[in-house]
């Protein structure tokens, strides 16, 4: 796939329809609740394509925006770094040992993520991580993070919950998750390119569906101040959580 033109036209009217609409809503998604925009996307999309394919038109959408602006940054990266690096070094080996190879166990493994990520937000109560331990848990949730990654495309699982139970105060909660999951999509891209799956023609179709997420995150912006984000949240999670076990058990 060389050109653009010809990714989309190689996908279909009826898929390409089904791209944009789905960095719509999880554009929207994303705008009310802050998170979610490369999950639902992967979930959504793997039931119509190989999840090697999803996760090439997530390259472009990383979370640079969230990252660079609040701050944190450099206090951030000067305490997350090793997690930021287990991240980068799981998912160069879960790409070298596993890879987003295609298969059935491949689907199944992305909805068995989205369907952990959803149980853990509807169910995991909040906790507390001291200073003590996140020296081994960083870099611990940092490689598994990494492998789920390289299998998947999904990037927070366990990441989100870990970078909740640190006690960072909401912006820097944004920013720290932005980090994360510009590391993680950037790690996503080289594995994917290594194995070849990322050429020019997935890189324009990524640079296209950021007209819908952006037009998505706009709406879900302005939604925020019309709705209850709790009670949003609480449905994303719940959906969520039945398109992951769509996926597991249909694969």
């Amino acid at each position: 796939m060389n050109t653009l033109a010809s990714f989309y036209l190689n996908l279909g009217f009826a898929l390409s329809l089904l791209v944009m609409a789905t960095f719509l809503l999880a554009g929207m998604i994303k705008g009310v609740i802050g998170l979610g925009l490369p999950t639902i996307a992967m979930g959504l999309l793997g039931l119509a394509m190989a999840p090697p394919q999803a996760a090439a038109l997530l390259i472009i959408l990383t979370n640079v925006w969230q990252l660079a602006f609040g701050g944190h940054l450099r206090g951030l990266i000067k305490r997350l770094w090793p997690m930021l690096l287990a991240i980068f070094v799981g998912t160069g080996a879960g790409t070298l040992w596993i890879g987003m190879a295609g298969g059935h166990w491949v689907v199944r493994g992305l909805g068995a993520a989205l369907l952990l990520y959803a149980l853990s937000g509807l169910f995991l109560p909040t906790l507390r991580i001291g200073a003590r331990n996140e020296r081994w848990l960083g870099p611990s949730c940092g490689v598994l993070t990494g492998v789920i990654t390289s299998a998947t495309g999904v990037f927070v699982i366990p990441a989100v919950p870990y970078l909740q139970a640190l006690g960072l105060n909401k912006d820097e909660l944004v920013q720290a998750l932005g980090l994360s999951f510009t590391v993680s999509t950037l790690a996503l891209a080289a594995g994917l390119f290594w194995r070849g799956a990322l050429g020019g023609g997935e890189l324009g179709a990524s640079l296209l569906a950021l007209i819908p997420a952006v037009s998505g995150m706009l709406l879900g912006q302005w939604l925020r101040q019309r709705i209850s984000a709790v009670l949003f949240k609480r449905v994303f999670f719940i959906g969520l959580g039945v398109l992951g076990g769509h996926l597991l058990i249909s694969g």
